[in-house]
């Protein structure tokens, strides 16, 4: 009988891990020199926008353009 592999940490452990190991990632993907993105088409602008769109929206304007 084949026992399984020890969990690494433990289930919380190894999710926590696992986002953190995402969010470092997307950031050194957003800062890095070599693979960063344009000033305009980072997640930050993008969630600008999206807030704009939304207080607009809740103003009662129907559309918010960049």
């Amino acid at each position: 009988m084949v026992s399984m592999p020890p969990v690494l940490l433990s289930r919380a452990l190894d999710t926590f891990l696992g986002l953190g190991t995402g969010f470092f990632a997307y950031y050194l993907y957003e800062t890095h020199p070599r693979t960063a993105p344009s000033a305009d088409e980072r997640l930050s602008e993008l969630l600008r926008w999206k807030y704009a769109q939304y207080q607009a929206r809740k103003q009662g304007q129907p559309n918010v353009s960049a």
